[in-house]
């Protein structure tokens, strides 16, 4: 009989450890599930630990906000003649939350006004006599103007600068107290001078220097600088 009860309590200990020990894996398994599903519902979960650092990162995000909204905005404007440097505004865009203004000529140029080739084609004209480069634009100032303080400027490069619709945009406009960040497209050609007679032109901001890009750059590519302007 003593031997039966002994056997009884023996077997009775190890049902409780083994017992425990499952619900210590299990515990242990939970913890792990709700890391894994941590970028959905387990952020919620991990407990008031992570909803509390969830809070730090909003308020960190609302002080972000709050400061660009107190430094004021970033406003993309660009000239695009084949819609190659418009791409490349859509990604600065994409990137920084800015606004975006495309400059439009009042008389829009044609394929046959941009072959340069041509020595009879508008673009050549306007490139042999300076006087004819004045392009009048439907809009030169933006709406808002003197709500930003960061401006990107982008255009094609037409012999070695600025396709000038651009300047139009430049000699109406004043920088004072602005950023401003040119940056343009070609398959060749590098940004030379553009930047630097844009600037010479507004006379007024800050003007930083600015990039060239392939045709047909990537997103990440425009992200990546971006990121490198540290804004």
């Amino acid at each position: 009989m003593k031997k039966i009860l002994a056997l009884i309590l023996c077997v009775a200990a190890v049902c409780s450890l083994f017992a425990c020990s499952s619900v210590n894996e299990e515990n242990g398994g939970g913890t792990n599930g709700s890391g894994g599903t941590s970028s959905g519902s387990g952020n919620t979960s991990s407990g008031s630990g992570n909803q509390t650092g969830g809070s730090g990162n909003n308020s960190g995000a609302n002080t972000n906000a709050d400061s660009s909204t107190s430094g004021g905005k970033t406003l993309v404007v660009y000239y695009s003649a084949t819609n190659n440097t418009e791409a490349i505004a859509g990604y600065i865009a994409n990137a920084t939350g800015a606004d975006l203004f495309e400059l439009i000529p009042t008389e829009p140029y044609t394929s046959d006004d941009l072959d340069w080739t041509d020595p009879n084609s508008r673009v050549s004209r306007e490139h042999d006599d300076e006087s004819l480069r004045d392009v009048e634009l439907e809009k030169s100032v933006p709406d808002n103007w003197d709500e930003y303080d960061t401006v990107f400027i982008g255009y094609p490069i037409w012999w070695g600068i600025a396709a000038w619709p651009t300047d139009t945009f430049v000699k109406a406009n004043d920088f004072t107290g602005k950023t401003v960040i040119p940056f343009c497209t070609s398959s060749s050609s590098g940004l030379g001078q553009s930047g630097e007679l844009l600037r010479d032109e507004a006379g007024t901001g800050n003007w930083l220097e600015g990039q060239r890009f392939q045709s047909r750059a990537s997103e990440d590519t425009v992200k990546e600088w971006v990121a490198s302007l540290g804004l």
